[in-house]
């Protein structure tokens, strides 16, 4: 069965929500998508429940109307970085049997929570390993299945204002959602990012939205830090409205279509710069006036706003002492990473750090096109739901979240199927009078091994009637 999830990013500008689900072939595939304009929202914060309700139902209708009225499996929902703190922890278990199963990694990570020190007015989102540790071993990043007496864990928790996350709460139940699980969207957008070479040297993303901006460092499947600035692209129109005198909406057009943070005189220079020297603006509280602004202004405001940003984001990281982690530098993603010149001032802020101009990893369908850098979070959560690469956390519920290829447990289930209906076969023929039984038949005792190693793998168990009486304890004494 395919599993189907559904996606909303409550971003301050937009509201995205996708229903998609994942087949056996581990294809994402996208059954609708419902865009809206934000509203009751501003820098992460909910300003207005009804309003916000509103927005989600609107988006939420718009990807039901072409889904087919499948039903949803899980619902996972972005949460901006705002009133977020990150914290570490550890935790340490005994393993008595001496093998490492999800039993074990669950009772881990929440030893790790339980050893946490959590400020009262905060509650979890997300409780992601580092790394893991079998007895006095080196660190390992999936202990499933291996054997040890002890199981050490060094965790990374994101935790939320409960005052925040009961008004997202309340707003998304009052739009009639029942969230499975909240996620960081900061993290979710560096899932959208991921490839092997930042996986495995660490990377920054710095996702810049309309009014906020996430940042969050990354490496080997682990968060090594996150933090948030109160600022995105909407305050270089604020600025532009200000400076120049005119109304936010004709700023907002200055930015889209003359914005850059290249010189004039910089030989590289769009075509619209080199033949347009000056724009006609209509001027703030005047309905008929307008006047004539060279575009020559317009750089010096947004690079000295751009600026600012990375210099607030370089200065975060630098105090939370994980620069020396960004081996794959740093990634810019988020709508303003379309700013003609922005990878070259990052450079300079970063002294030299790699700095790249990101989009996330497209999933191709037939409704919109995912390469664009507004879509990163969006993106990163259905990847979150539905990618199939191992990963073990604890979710906003507190409960073991257990990511594993769909295909290949429902393959060992249908195996099992298979071996049991194989086995019940061979009994019928074993059990028959004409045939003895005092021999030890070689191929039942080999399927009844296999079956037992399905059975395991896909956490089953023996039904009742193989552990006792007739036939089954004659097997039982042939191991």
């Amino acid at each position: 069965m395919n599993r189907t999830t559904l996606a909303i990013d409550l971003g301050s500008t937009s509201t995205i929500a996708v229903i998609a689900q994942n087949d056996l072939s581990n294809k994402i595939n996208i059954k609708g998508i419902g865009v809206e304009k934000t509203k009751g929202v501003n820098k992460g914060n909910i300003t207005d429940i009804e309003l916000a309700s509103e927005t989600i139902q609107q988006a939420l209708n718009t990807a039901k109307s072409s889904s087919d009225q499948i039903e949803l499996e899980e619902t996972v929902v972005s949460v901006s970085s705002a009133f977020t703190k990150g914290i570490r922890s550890s935790g340490i278990v005994n393993i008595p049997n001496g093998f490492i199963s999800d039993k074990e990694i669950n009772q881990v990570l929440q030893m790790a929570l339980y050893n946490a020190t959590i400020v009262p007015e905060y509650d979890v989102i997300q409780v992601l390993p580092i790394y893991f540790k079998v007895d006095d071993g080196n660190m390992v990043d999936n202990p499933l299945n291996m054997n040890g007496m002890r199981l050490e864990v060094s965790v990374y928790i994101t935790t939320i204002k409960k005052t925040t996350l009961a008004n997202i709460s309340n707003t998304f139940k009052n739009a009639g959602v029942e969230v499975t699980n909240f996620v960081l969207s900061g993290y979710a957008s560096t899932l959208s990012l991921l490839n092997e070479e930042r996986e495995k040297t660490g990377f920054c993303v710095l996702d810049i939205g309309g009014t906020t901006t996430d940042i969050l460092l990354y490496k080997n499947k682990a968060i090594l830090f996150n933090g948030f600035l109160p600022i995105g692209s909407n305050h270089i129109t604020t600025d532009l409205s200000k400076m120049l005198h005119t109304p936010p909406a004709a700023a907002e057009k200055l930015k889209t279509e003359y914005g850059t943070l290249v010189p004039s005189n910089d030989s590289d220079e769009s075509e619209a710069h080199k033949t347009i020297k000056k724009v006609k603006i209509p001027v703030i509280g005047s309905d008929t006036d307008t006047k004539e602004m060279p575009l020559d202004m317009v750089q010096p405001i947004i690079h000295a706003r751009v600026e600012e940003l990375l210099i607030l984001a370089k200065d975060k990281l630098e105090a939370s002492g994980t620069m020396d982690k960004i081996g794959a530098g740093v990634v810019i993603t988020g709508g303003i990473s379309e700013l003609p010149g922005i990878q070259e001032l990052a450079s300079k802020v970063f002294e030299g750090m790699p700095v790249t101009v990101a989009n996330p990893q497209n999933i191709q369908n037939g409704y919109m096109s995912f390469d664009d850098p507004t879509m990163a979070t969006i993106v990163g959560l259905l990847k979150y739901s539905l990618d199939t690469r191992q990963v073990f956390e604890l979710g906003s519920d507190k409960q073991l979240r257990k990511v594993t290829q769909h295909q290949n447990i429902n393959t060992v289930q249908t195996k099992v199927t298979v071996k049991e209906q194989k086995i019940k076969e061979s009994i019928k023929i074993i059990e028959e009078p004409k045939v003895k039984t005092e021999t030890k038949p070689a191929n039942l005792a080999n399927d009844l091994q296999d079956l037992k190693k399905n059975l395991q793998e896909a956490d089953l168990e023996l039904p009742r009637n193989a552990k006792k009486g007739g036939f089954w304890n004659k097997i039982s004494e042939w191991f």
